[in-house]
């Protein structure tokens, strides 16, 4: 079985992203603004870099071998993460989704060969997240030599992020004040937080979180975008060792996308677009002339039916652009 470590093909080109200086995000500040280019990665995520830091770490302990199935829970980019990963090691794919997914990202799935099992029920919470992970529970217990990636709980989740925050951090010469960063897993902002922690920096880690998210007990909401927020708190990190968490709603995730599209011509996704806005909601506490950096999580491309919709925007939410 082909290594990831020792890969020649496409696996091997994760990483090492730039960092770009913004200069028109927000042109009337006179803090200085970074965004590490995540999208850039070849699934086009963030989530690259943990789907082949778990499948490596699996593979090298022995719990994955030729004839292993794979099964995760996902809403999106982990799932194109593992399935590129898992089309280059020749391992078989099964991801549980739900309806939240986008279309694109779903036909992403299916061409990369993972088979997709929907869940349809909301859990007490309304969200959809226990019932995948029930879902996973009885797939598990049904397959013959499976392993659940499980990047809610699998500490190779934030290890594998942690080297995002190292390659920025090498970037800007150690020389950050904020760091802005969505929630989900836990695994990104666990991953940053332990290298800047390493480095004995002051850096700041400024959660963004989305309304009806259980990560930081978010005030309620309902969300039509997936890819931020979660239905039960990370088991990675403790609140105490991060900033104030800043609650973005799907109105503001959308103007964020847009903002981040028309300033600097760069086309994201949604989490991305909840971190610009959690940055301008933030930015008169913060003091001045502080540089500030966020990750652009993924592309925008998966997200041309909802987010980039003028159409679906103004059916959802009343929302013209």
């Amino acid at each position: 079985m082909t290594t990831i470590e020792k890969a020649s093909g496409i696996l091997v080109s994760v990483g090492n992203t730039p960092a770009l200086r913004l200069e028109q995000l927000f042109p009337q500040s006179d803090h200085e603004f970074f965004a590490k280019l995540e999208h850039m990665n070849p699934g086009g995520s963030i989530k690259d870099r943990s789907s082949i830091f778990i499948l490596q770490e699996a593979i090298n302990l022995g719990k994955v071998s030729p004839d292993t199935v794979i099964i995760e829970s996902t809403s999106g980019n982990m799932g194109i993460g593992l399935a590129q990963a898992c089309l280059y090691l020749g391992l078989k794919l099964v991801l549980v989704v739900d309806p939240l997914i986008n279309p694109h990202t779903e036909n992403l799935l299916k061409i990369y060969g993972a088979t997709l099992v929907k869940v349809q029920d909301k859990d007490s919470t309304g969200s959809y997240l226990k019932a995948r992970l029930e879902k996973v529970k009885h797939l598990l217990e049904d397959t013959k030599n499976s392993f659940w990636t499980d990047q809610y709980s699998n500490k190779a989740n934030p290890e594998g992020q942690r080297k995002i925050t190292a390659e920025l951090l090498d970037q800007l010469s150690n020389k950050l004040d904020y760091l802005f960063v969505g929630t989900g897993t836990g695994g990104t902002i666990t991953g940053c937080l332990n290298e800047i922690q390493a480095r004995r920096l002051a850096t700041v880690i400024v959660p963004v979180d989305v309304y009806g998210s259980k990560v930081f007990n978010a005030p309620t909401g309902n969300k039509k975008i997936p890819g931020i927020g979660a239905g039960q708190k990370s088991s990675f990190f403790s609140t105490g060792d991060l900033g104030e968490p800043v609650y973005i709603n799907d109105e503001q995730i959308i103007e964020g996308c847009w903002k981040l599209l028309r300033r600097e011509a760069i086309l994201a996704g949604g989490s991305t677009g909840a971190v610009v806005s959690a940055i301008e909601k933030t930015l008169m506490k913060i003091p001045t002339k502080s540089s500030i950096a966020f990750f652009i999580s993924d592309r925008g491309e998966r997200y041309l039916d909802t987010i980039y919709s003028k159409k679906w925007v103004l059916e959802n939410f009343q929302l013209e652009f």
